[in-house]
């Protein structure tokens, strides 16, 4: 199971990332732009999607990895559920929820991904 500090040592390690809370709970920004965050619940973390058609393609495909709640209806962010990820899984929700959310010229920091749009 992975934790909090995972994900805190890999948002970390994204360029120009900084952590700052995010409604109380810790939250991981790129240029001020939060692009993940914990929830109060502590074993979820919410995430950026591309669209709404990815956000709803995790959930369909992986429901023991990735949910919502209706406070995301309408918006292209998934919840990642801790404890049902590998590392190599967070390591790649995080990365490319960092690339949503980075500054172009940031964003160029990294070798482009196959995966990425």
């Amino acid at each position: 199971m992975v934790t909090e500090d995972d994900v805190r040592r890999l948002a970390l390690s994204l360029p120009e990332t900084t952590e700052k809370p995010s409604y109380g709970t810790p939250g991981f920004r790129v240029k001020d732009r939060l692009f993940a965050r914990m929830r109060d619940e502590g074993d979820l973390l919410v995430v950026w999607c591309w669209d709404l058609d990815e956000k709803q393609a995790l959930i369909e495909s992986e429901p023991d990895k990735f949910c919502t709640v209706a406070h995301y209806d309408g918006h292209p962010m998934v919840l990642v559920r801790l404890d049902a990820v590998e590392l190599d899984e967070l390591e790649e929700v995080l990365t490319e929820s960092w690339r949503i959310r980075a500054p172009a010229k940031v964003a160029a920091q990294l070798p482009p991904d196959e995966g990425s749009r």
